[in-house]
């Protein structure tokens, strides 16, 4: 392969974009289809942060480790399935600004103080040389400290989409997550 076709087969429409775009789609639609719709209930808000570790590598500026830090809000559709949003600051090379939303999928851990969940979605990133596309997907765990507060680990990975390059970023965050009384 030459350069030119390396680089664009991660390019924005390139064969790697269209088969992570249709696994992301497909994985949605079984997250949809496994959820158990006995357990329906009315929507309910979720508000929180996440802070600690991010890494990014290639792209934009190189490899470096920095800070990472931001608030979150997501809805809860029923016990299991949810739609969020978060916005990031990175103290990163270039101090990129990442907008971020997610399906999330909580996995049914009953009659435990425990919150298990995987997730992907689609983000924004700003940083010099202009917005970039990005793929996130992870997973984490939140465990319950008092009624509706849960706190834990979250691991975030996935490839931004530079100009003539990908960079992929590993967050490794603590969140706190507060549930909105109905």
């Amino acid at each position: 392969m030459t350069p030119t076709h390396v680089s664009h087969y991660y390019q924005f429409g390139g064969p790697l974009m269209k088969r992570l775009g249709v696994g992301l789609i497909l994985l949605t639609l079984l997250l949809f289809a496994a959820s158990d719709v006995s357990h329906a209930q009315a929507p309910k808000w979720v508000i929180g942060g996440n802070m600690l570790l991010s890494i990014t590598t290639g792209g934009w500026g190189g490899s470096s480790a920095g800070f990472t830090f931001g608030p979150m809000a997501e809805v809860v559709f029923n016990r299991q399935l949810a739609v969020g949003t978060e916005f990031n600051i990175y103290t990163t090379t270039g101090t990129p600004i990442e907008w971020a939303t997610y399906f999330k999928y909580y996995i049914d851990a009953k009659s435990s103080k425990l919150k298990p969940y995987v997730d992907g979605g689609l983000g924004l990133v700003f940083a010099t040389g202009g917005p970039y596309f990005a793929f996130r997907f992870g997973g984490g765990v939140g465990f319950q400290v008092a009624r509706g507060i849960w706190v834990g680990p979250d691991l975030q990975l996935g490839p931004v989409f530079v100009t003539g390059s990908t960079s992929f970023v590993i967050l490794i965050r603590g969140g706190f997550r507060y549930d909105l009384p109905s």
